[in-house]
């Protein structure tokens, strides 16, 4: 693999669908015998372990009074967020079929766009509403019984 793929949101956005999909796969057979909240919360610890291994191992600890209250409040509502998702979602895997549940979950490509262009300024062309507007209607049609 060369440093290009390396460095390329298209590599990373690509693996990180990889990983959702798996997350899917294993989330389902993992939440048959337990509470939802409980398992939420068992992957949690198991993802804030690795993390922490990982930003201890490639030293990327930065001092906490080095990091703006701008940056912490805005992380602080994307863990929230995070958290209420994780929750959400694995009550939904619990009731639902995998494949119907992951395909409603990844709406939220539709609503980042919405917030995107709403929120932050993004631009997005004709071509580009268009892929949103199948995205959406593709996540209905396979959650559709």
């Amino acid at each position: 693999m060369n440093a290009t793929a390396l460095s390329s949101w298209q590599f990373w956005a690509v693996l990180s669908a990889v990983f959702a999909a798996l997350t899917a796969i294993f989330a389902k057979i993992g939440v048959e015998n337990v509470n939802s909240d409980l398992a939420t919360f068992i992957r949690t610890v198991i993802v804030v372990a690795v993390l922490g291994l990982i930003v201890y191992a490639t030293r990327q600890f930065q001092s906490p009074a080095e990091i703006s209250g701008r940056t912490y409040l805005f992380l602080l509502l994307s863990g929230l967020g995070t958290g209420a998702s994780w929750l959400c979602y694995f009550r939904a895997l619990k009731l639902g079929n995998a494949a119907q549940v992951a395909p409603i979950d990844k709406l939220s490509v539709v609503l980042v766009a919405v917030f995107g262009v709403a929120f932050l300024g993004e631009r997005l062309s004709a071509v580009n509403w268009c892929g949103v507007a199948l995205v959406a209607a593709g996540a209905i049609l396979v959650a559709i019984r």
